[in-house]
């Protein structure tokens, strides 16, 4: 875990390297509740799923290879930001009612401000989502 803190004390990050396996995702909201802990309250629900749906995304698709998942917090804005080392994009799928799975990025999409996807020239992506000022 990194942490820093800006000179104005507006400006806050925090890295961590996610544990592999199904409790990343667990793990992964605690964090992000004790980032936003006196800060961004009123948001934590919401940054909380879309956390746990990109930390999700990035472990099933990195295949116990690393996942890093950041969080920034810069007047009252929240960044997300889930690293993996998996080549595949995520993309919206068409809801099903009879599917288990396959809505994370559209949550993603419905509570974030906005999302985008980074390849790196070195392989994996970087997800990134915004979730403004309540």
């Amino acid at each position: 875990m990194r942490a820093s803190m800006g000179a104005d004390r507006r400006t806050a990050r925090v890295e961590f390297l996610m544990p592999q396996g199904s409790g990343a995702a667990r793990w992964a909201r605690r964090m992000t509740r004790s980032f936003l802990a006196g800060q961004m309250e009123c948001a934590a629900g919401d940054a909380e799923l879309v956390v746990s749906e990109l930390v999700t995304n990035a472990t099933r698709a990195s295949r116990g290879r690393s996942v890093r998942m950041s969080l920034r917090l810069d007047a009252g804005e929240l960044t997300v930001a889930v690293h993996d080392d998996a080549p595949g994009l995520p993309r919206m799928r068409p809801a099903s009612t009879s599917a288990e799975s396959g809505r994370g990025i559209a949550l993603v999409h419905a509570l974030a401000d906005r999302w985008s996807v980074e390849r790196h020239p070195y392989g994996g992506k970087t997800v990134r989502a915004v979730l403004g000022p309540c």
